[in-house]
């Protein structure tokens, strides 16, 4: 099992619960933090605001980015990441209701890992998230930071 923690950014609390229960019926025992919106995001990831003092060398293994955040948006999220020397490698998997392709084609531009579209059917999406996290966490090989 990949060490670091989950970084979850969803503004939606059911398809949170929804999402963090797949997670943990998948097997996957990492940490989860979870923050609604793109400013909670950019401040835990670049220890601002109430982050301020976090351990800043320690990423997360795994950003899961919903688009459509109040505050900044996940594109703007996303770009600020792959800018950023200190996140241009961190993992990103958006995961959004947006099938439209201007939307697919702006994360891949911006350096997105995957693009997954959240399913309407409550036990398929479940299934997506832990393949997802199995994937993510489990099987792949990041790069080592630092």
């Amino acid at each position: 099992m990949a060490d670091g923690t989950l970084l979850l950014v969803e503004d939606d609390a059911d398809e949170e619960e929804l999402i963090l229960r797949a997670l943990k019926k998948s097997g996957i025992k990492n940490e989860i933090a979870v923050v609604r919106d793109g400013t909670e995001a950019l401040d835990y990831l670049f220890g601002m605001g109430a982050y301020a003092g976090r351990n800043l060398s320690v990423l997360p293994a795994l950003v899961l980015l919903d688009l459509n955040l109040p505050k900044v948006g996940g594109l703007e999220v996303l770009e600020r990441l792959r800018g950023d020397a200190r996140t241009r490698l961190l993992p990103v998997v958006i995961l959004t209701s947006s099938g439209e392709e201007k939307d697919i084609a702006a994360c891949y531009r911006l350096g997105v890992n995957s693009y997954v579209l959240k399913q309407v059917d409550s036990a398929r999406f479940a299934g997506t998230i832990g393949l997802l996290g199995t994937y993510w966490l489990l099987l792949n090989e990041p790069p080592r930071q630092g």
